[in-house]
């Protein structure tokens, strides 16, 4: 195992700069998950951890090396891809041993690697099978076990998770969590799906357009996000936002007004942005009122889209109610405590 540590990290395509000097400390033993839109720069910044794209300029070290320039082969790790890139005419157990065979490595203790491995996956009944013969959940596992075998410093994932069903996707975030409390080995994990990013990280880096925007635990970034970027992005349904203006103590938001967090003060007549969880959004006699345009019930909560002057207001009920699209709401915060305040012109948090 070995910490990974990222000094003015920049990526170019001739005048195309796509990663912006990015500094970044990932911890021995880390589970790190980058997350942000398609195009953020998340998979460029694996990958030259990797060793798969060159660097522009900046600093990668695993452990005390600078690998800037090392092939992937000799940065000590293993990358487990979107798509499984299974040998299909080899068994389960030699493509989980091909790159220790090709190393040179004892065909005695290649076999031991690949059965330890095949045990922690559940993979032992497989062995001899041919990935032809597998389900999407058992090829990933196959290919899981492929980095596994190698016991490498470092393990990359790049959106492993991305071409399996919904059911499937949540049974195979618990098995890779579970996997890393078990070998407890570096891991640096990319997708584009913050739910897997809040329930999968130790730390998780949000970046968009080449650059962090916020690193930290996943219940730091939702209580306390950074910006506006990182408050519609990080949680599901997004943060509601609401443009308004500071007026004796509270927030003017069309005919509304809003209650400021406590013991918040803004300067009067500041323009601010009003954010507020869908879960934080009750039925009251004061506040935003509106129409109600759609109704989901999931279940074990309700949610309800609300049109209010234009714009659209989600709110999550965990009560059954009795609303139905055409129907009047008045929305306010059920919990002042929990309302997040933007700087209008900046985005960033007060």
């Amino acid at each position: 195992m070995a910490e990974v540590t990222i000094r003015a990290l920049k990526k170019s395509y001739g005048g195309l700069q796509v990663v912006h000097g990015l500094d970044l400390d990932i911890v021995d033993g880390e589970f790190v998950v980058l997350v942000g839109p398609s195009g953020c720069g998340k998979s460029t910044l694996l990958r030259m951890i990797a060793g798969l794209e060159e660097v522009t300029s900046g600093d990668i070290r695993i452990g005390e090396r600078r690998v800037n320039n090392l092939p992937p082969s000799e940065r000590d790790i293993a990358m487990v891809f979107q798509n499984y890139a299974l040998y299909p005419h080899k068994t389960v157990a030699a493509n989980m041993g091909f790159a220790l065979k090709m190393r040179g490595m004892d065909k005695a203790e290649i076999d031991q690697r690949v059965k330890r491995a095949a045990e922690v996956l559940g993979l032992t009944p497989y062995l001899d099978r041919f990935p032809r013969a597998l389900s999407g959940g058992q090829r990933q596992r196959v290919a899981m076990g492929r980095a596994i075998v190698r016991d490498p410093q470092v393990f990359l994932f790049d959106e492993p998770l991305s071409n399996l069903d919904a059911k499937l996707r949540v049974q195979m975030r618990t098995e890779i969590r579970e996997l890393h409390q078990r070998l407890k080995t570096t891991t640096v994990y990319v997708t584009h799906d913050q739910i897997e990013a809040m329930t999968m990280a130790d730390k998780i880096v949000v970046m968009q357009g080449g650059r962090i925007e916020q690193v930290g635990a996943p219940l730091e970034l939702y209580d306390r996000p950074a910006n506006t970027f990182v408050a519609s992005f990080i949680g599901s349904p997004s943060m509601n936002m609401i443009e308004g203006t500071v007026q004796g103590g509270t927030v003017r938001a069309g005919g509304a007004t809003l209650p400021l967090p406590p013991g918040m003060k803004v300067a009067e007549g500041r323009e601010v942005i009003y954010g507020i969880r869908p879960e934080n959004l009750g039925d009251s006699p004061d506040g935003i009122r509106g129409t109600i345009a759609v109704v989901e019930p999931t279940g074990s909560e309700t949610h309800v889209v609300v049109r209010i002057e234009g714009r659209e207001l989600v709110a999550v009920f965990r009560d059954r109610i009795s609303h139905r699209p055409g129907d009047q709401i008045t929305l306010a915060p059920v919990d002042p405590a929990g309302v997040h305040l933007f700087d209008k012109a900046t985005g960033t948090r007060f």
